[in-house]
């Protein structure tokens, strides 16, 4: 029987030798993706300077992957993403978008920075509690007491506060369509500009 079993066990290990080249060669142009084209806003790693575009490292997998899919099939409709991701998502294909996804999910998340004092407490306040009177619920409901809740809500925490209130904005004035739009419409409906800069001075300090 040991003869046998030499067989098979050879192949396995020939197919593995022969397969690494490959994944590692898929693995390089993902980076190289990464860190020469997306990087021009993102940064390489993901942690972009320009409160501008979003910071996505540590973002969740599944939530940067069903982005860059909303983006390419143009169902998240805002102003920064006709500008910017159409164009850039509609040549990825499905395998390169779970790659980029995962990579950005992987880096490490810059540190947060601190903001005003009061507005960062008033903030604070919203994030954990809502706004009762305006029928506005915690934000801790979907994201979590962290920020960083899993799956289809993003990771909040030490986001660009600038970025924040634009998203927040843009959900308010239904300029921003797809995925969450509708719960976050609902919420952002309840708040006012000021509201939404104590809330973003707060995350952007985790």
């Amino acid at each position: 029987m040991k003869p046998n079993l030499i067989v098979p066990i050879s192949l396995v290990t020939m197919t593995i030798a022969c397969m690494a080249p490959s994944l590692r060669a898929q693995e390089t142009d993902t980076v190289k993706l990464a860190t020469q084209v997306c990087a021009t806003c993102h940064g390489p790693r993901g942690d972009s300077i320009s409160p501008a575009f979003p910071k996505i490292a540590g973002q969740r997998a599944e939530y940067l992957e069903t982005q860059m899919k909303a983006f390419r099939d143009r169902t998240r409709a805002d102003p920064m993403a006709q500008a910017y991701m159409w164009g850039m998502t509609s040549q990825l294909s499905d395998d390169t978008i779970k790659k980029l996804a995962v990579y950005y999910s992987g880096q490490k998340p810059a540190p947060g920075r601190a903001g005003d004092p009061k507005l960062v407490q008033r903030g604070k306040a919203i994030y954990d509690g809502g706004i009762p009177a305006a029928k506005v619920q915690a934000c801790t409901t979907c994201h979590g007491a962290s920020a960083e809740n899993a799956a289809l809500f993003p990771r909040l925490e030490g986001q660009h506060a600038e970025y924040l209130v634009k998203q927040l904005v843009l959900f308010k004035s239904s300029m921003r369509e797809g995925g969450n739009a509708p719960i976050m419409h609902a919420i952002s409906t309840g708040m006012t500009f000021e509201q939404m800069e104590a809330v973003a001075a707060y995350l952007m300090s985790k």
